[in-house]
């Protein structure tokens, strides 16, 4: 190729690629220039530290630069390559064995009088120093064969070789990028193809995208320093640009929502407090402080003009539910539907019946859409305008709202439940598919940290209900394991007694060869041994709707007394009666999916109690987690906490968080680096607000695909 290479270059044009290291790149998504140099290091090998045969000791790690003496296959237990390496000035010193096992290559390209840089572990074999495949490179040098003839016949020592300056090391004598296993191509294989891509990119070389730092630190200088830096802090310092980058293109599409949704013009849906009145008279409580500042807030922007785009985040148990319920009131006393999407089966009925159940004194209808079942209320699509009025005005479902058949009409508020199980696209599905510009008010009971808040949900107002409504009962968590288990079942048989109930949680939903954890299946069985004389039911994903609601039935009623289940109680299930969770190998789940578990407690006036199971031994960091637990109950501190535990790419989890594939997630923990991105879209949308500056066209493009997803569906 005789111009220079550009990241948008697909890899099989480049001639000098072998077949099958094109199809191993392709089998792993790798397409262009761009998708392998992207595809970054997972961690660093300093391979400078030098030394010599003779000074070698047993369990270096060292990089030499020595002469092959011998080489051969070899046969012992298995059969592999060898061999007989020193200094080469010296043919009569010490000696240092190399062996290669299955990899059949490395004999065609090693062999007698050779110089090599080698970097290996050193290990005793039979009074032996031997290193294990070790990394190699050939020095390229002329007076080699000069050196070890002098050597040989009693002439004057050369001195040792050095590596000349026209030589560059890819994978010794340096700071060596690892890359992740990858089948069909060897490491070495995939640090060549980098090293080979890199020496072929022009010097000022455009990112994919909108450049943050074009001057202060070129993009293909970045890409050098981040695979194979010069020094240590070089390889910091790339990724905190490619950071940077990443960063600014999320907060900008989070900037381009914002305005967007500023520029819409939305409906007034707060004329009419009546209905909020009305239900707030018949509540057996008063709201806490922290509900009524987030309903004054909510009814607000409902109140203007402007479309409320609107986050409302609270712990477990802190009454998010009263206060969406409050904003679709508002919404259908001021003439328009409210709908509420939640993310499973069970959740949408959870909400659906106490929705009934708190307006069965109002003249309001509400109706029941889900994948598989829909309420007596009719048609969500009416033809007769005459019959407007049976239309249900306030709704609650699943995905299945997202469908033609069940959108709703003339819709004033679209509320979404836990919406980071949900994300960004399905969310702007939802609201875009009812043809009009909806309030909106997204809920999670799962606490965000700060930098995340910024960054998934940058482009909503935010409202935190920080209070706890008094009366629920006090949740004690403790951290167990199997050896207390006498003890546990007694205390659960005298909860039994007196007349409570138990879930008893596991991370599976049958066994598996892979993973060594308890299953809702087997444990089942294992209860009912235990507890011969109680009903037990079961609980998980795969059991279907009619059959999963006549178990929670069950379990509401008291008929069943213990509820063996898999995560999928984590929301929608409210029994006041269960004071005892037991969590099954705890240490396998995320600190704020075990909160959310225990939110399933201490939804009563009783005491109740939370048991975190571990086989893990003491001492073991991975309890760490667990004992925060132990020690809080606040869902934010607990979120903050599972922040630096985890780091923020685990915590992230999927792609429903809605930011996609995240490549340095670093920058999720930075607020400086989201303040400072945040800063840079804001000042480029308050000069350029149409993106029609010709430097602005990769933002065009970036904001482009944010278009086209929001409409999908």
């Amino acid at each position: 190729m005789n111009r220079p290479l550009q990241l948008a270059d697909a890899l099989d044009t480049l001639p000098w690629l072998a077949p099958r290291e094109l199809k191993a790149l392709q089998a792993a998504g790798l397409e262009t220039v761009g998708d392998v140099l992207m595809r970054m290091p997972r961690r660093y090998e300093d391979r400078r530290r030098s030394g010599d045969v003779a000074g070698v000791q047993n369990g270096e790690t060292v990089c030499l630069q020595v002469h092959v003496y011998t080489a051969g296959w070899k046969f012992s237990y298995k059969k592999y390559y060898e061999l007989t390496v020193g200094a080469a000035d010296d043919p009569h010193g010490a000696r240092l064995t190399l062996r290669w096992f299955n990899m059949p290559y490395v004999a065609k390209l090693l062999a007698v009088g050779m110089n090599l840089f080698i970097y290996g572990r050193v290990k005793e074999y039979g009074g032996r120093l031997v290193m294990v495949n070790p990394d190699f490179e050939q020095m390229e040098e002329e007076d080699a064969g000069q050196r070890l003839v002098q050597a040989a016949m009693g002439g004057p020592r050369l001195p040792a070789p050095e590596a000349p300056e026209r030589q560059t090391l890819i994978h010794t004598g340096r700071i060596v990028p690892i890359y992740r296993g990858m089948s069909g191509m060897p490491p070495r294989a995939y640090r060549t193809l980098v090293w080979k891509l890199l020496e072929q990119l022009p010097p000022q070389l455009a990112p994919e995208g909108y450049d943050v730092s074009p001057e202060k630190y070129p993009y293909r200088q970045a890409l050098q320093d981040i695979h194979f830096p010069a020094e240590e802090e070089l390889h910091k310092k790339a990724r905190m640009r490619f950071a940077l980058q990443e960063c600014f293109a999320q907060q900008f599409r989070v900037a381009w929502r914002r305005r967007r949704a500023q520029e819409e013009g939305g409906m007034v849906t707060a004329t009419d407090d009546a209905y909020v009145q009305e239900l707030l008279v018949s509540l057996p409580f008063a709201p806490t402080e922290a509900q009524k500042r987030c309903m004054a807030e909510i009814r607000a922007d409902m109140a203007s003009p402007r479309r409320m785009n609107r986050l409302l985040q609270g712990d477990v148990g802190s009454g998010k539910t009263l206060v969406a319920l409050c904003a679709m009131l508002h919404c259908i006393g001021s003439g328009y539907t409210a709908a509420l999407i939640a993310p499973t089966q069970i959740l949408a009925e959870q909400h659906y019946k106490n929705f009934c159940r708190m307006l069965a004194h109002t003249d309001v209808r509400v109706s029941l859409r889900t994948s598989d079942r829909a309420d007596d209320t009719g048609s969500l699509q009416l033809d007769n305008p005459a019959e407007a009025d049976r239309t249900p005005r306030l709704l609650v479902g699943t995905h299945a709202l997202l469908y033609k058949k069940n959108r709703p009409q003339n819709l004033g508020l679209a509320v979404v439940d836990e919406q980071h199980k949900f994300g960004v696209e399905q969310r702007e599905r939802f609201i875009s598919s009812a043809g009009t510009a909806p309030d909106v008010l997204v809920m999670t009971a799962t606490p965000i940290p700060r930098t995340l808040t910024l960054t998934l949900y940058g482009d909503l107002d935010v409202s935190v209900i920080d209070e706890m409504p008094a009366g629920r009962g006090e949740i004690v968590t403790a951290l167990r394991n199997p050896a207390h288990m006498k003890r546990i079942i007694a205390f659960m048989e005298s909860e039994l007694q007196a007349g409570r109930q138990i879930y008893i949680v596991s991370p599976l939903v049958e066994e598996s060869e892979k993973r060594a954890h308890a299953a809702a299946v087997s444990e089942l069985e294992h209860w009912k041994t235990v507890f011969p004389n109680e009903s037990i039911g079961l609980l998980h994903g795969r059991i279907q709707g009619d059959e999963k609601e006549a178990v929670m039935a069950d379990f509401r009623a008291n008929k069943t007394h213990i509820l063996v289940a898999t995560t999928v109680v984590e929301v929608g299930v409210d029994v006041p009666n269960a004071t005892i969770m037991l969590i099954n190998d705890a240490d396998s789940f995320g600190l704020s999916q075990l909160h959310q578990l225990r939110g399933r407690i201490g939804r009563g006036a009783h005491k109740s109690y939370c048991i975190l199971l571990s086989k893990l031994k003491k001492g073991d960091e991975r309890l760490d987690k667990l004992n925060v637990l132990c020690r809080t109950a606040n869902g934010f501190e607990i979120a903050e906490e599972d922040f630096l535990l985890r780091g923020p790419g685990d915590v992230l989890g999927t792609a429903q968080s809605g930011l996609g594939a995240v490549r340095f997630p670093e920058w999720l923990a930075d607020i400086r680096l989201i303040h400072r991105a945040t800063r840079d879209a804001n000042a480029i949308l308050d000069t350029d607000p149409e993106l029609r500056l010709p430097e602005h066209a990769p933002l065009r493009d970036l904001v482009r695909d944010e278009e086209e997803t929001a409409v999908t569906g």
